[in-house]
């Protein structure tokens, strides 16, 4: 069943790689694939969405699994960049859509990456926010930390913790929280860092967030999470390290289609990726180009949430999807 609004938003679900994706769509002609983040749902898409099929593009955003209206599978292994590359395409499949751009923020951006490496003959172009693009290396991230001593400072150790649902489960103060704490707003020494756990993502914010974060959407994420909690959100982090083993066959492998990234220069993200669009290039040929935000922290489409509907929309402008 296809539901429809006054501003010709559809929502609908779709059956995908054995899984059921609840999906937001508007807009007609070639399409854009979005993928959102943790913690998150294709909500957070709305303006971009409006952009972009004003200007005679499909948008097409789904709850990733494990989110919102979408299947949460348990098992925390059927999380994988595998996983979602192929939910990505079956969707694709049952739209009847042969190529699209993809659009991708926080680990909706690194699934966007692994979906562009792993199927270029159906992803015409990427285009990412906050999460770059690094070729596999020989290590994980979370051996590169034991080795470092870092076991108790990085943050993805507490997400994968079997406490971190209930961490997380008051929706009313971490959906806040982390809009809040993971921004370009948040105090300077105060706002979220990887690397120390007193400056976590899902402290309470102080006060009511800013006009950049619309009621709307922070209410709609509030519902959704108190309705599903937080373990499909998290099964991401927890199967980040098994899936290192898996990604052995993509060693080196680079993006060659169009790409475009965006950060925030206030992320706090920027402590692991200390990167140049010169380095960007090593693992993106395809580059075209990058925007860094000032005053902006991980949220850029909300943050600059105009400044990133028109550079997605000068980058999809160039993309042939023919």
């Amino acid at each position: 069943m296809i539901a429809s609004d006054s501003n010709g938003i559809k929502q609908y679900d779709i059956a995908t790689n054995g899984i059921t994706l609840h999906v937001t769509e508007q807009g007609e002609g070639p399409a854009v694939l979005f993928c959102h983040g943790f913690p998150d749902t294709a909500y957070t898409w709305r303006r971009q969405m409006k952009a972009i099929a004003s200007a005679g593009f499909r948008a097409i955003a789904p709850d990733m699994r494990g989110y919102g209206r979408s299947s949460a599978p348990a098992d925390a292994s059927l999380y994988t960049p595998l996983h979602t590359a192929g939910d990505l395409i079956g969707l694709l499949d049952a739209l009847a859509v042969p190529r699209a751009v993809l659009v991708g923020h926080d680990w909706g951006a690194t699934h966007a990456w692994n979906a562009a490496l792993m199927r270029p003959d159906r992803f015409a172009a990427v285009f990412c926010l906050s999460v770059p693009f690094v070729p596999r290396g020989d290590v994980s991230v979370f051996d590169r930390m034991r080795k470092a001593g870092l076991q108790d400072k990085f943050y993805m150790f507490e997400q994968i913790r079997a406490d971190a649902d209930k961490i997380w489960a008051n929706a009313a103060v971490t959906v806040p929280g982390v809009l809040y704490w993971a921004s370009g707003t948040a105090p300077v020494g105060q706002q979220w860092s990887p690397m120390d756990p007193a400056r976590s993502l899902h402290r309470a914010a102080p006060g009511p967030l800013p006009s950049w974060a619309p009621t709307d959407y922070v209410a709609h994420n509030i519902a959704e999470f108190q309705r599903t909690g937080f373990h499909g959100g998290l099964n991401y982090y927890r199967a980040a390290e098994p899936y290192f083993a898996l990604s052995a066959p993509w060693k080196g492998a680079k993006i060659v289609q169009p790409s475009f990234f965006i950060w925030g220069k206030a992320d706090g993200l920027k402590e692991l990726y200390p990167l140049s669009l010169d380095d960007l290039r090593a693992g993106l040929p395809g580059l075209v180009g990058g925007l860094e935000l000032d005053d902006v922290g991980h949220w850029v489409q909300h943050e600059a949430a105009a400044d990133v509907s028109d550079q997605l929309l000068k980058f999809v402008r160039t993309v042939d999807l023919a």
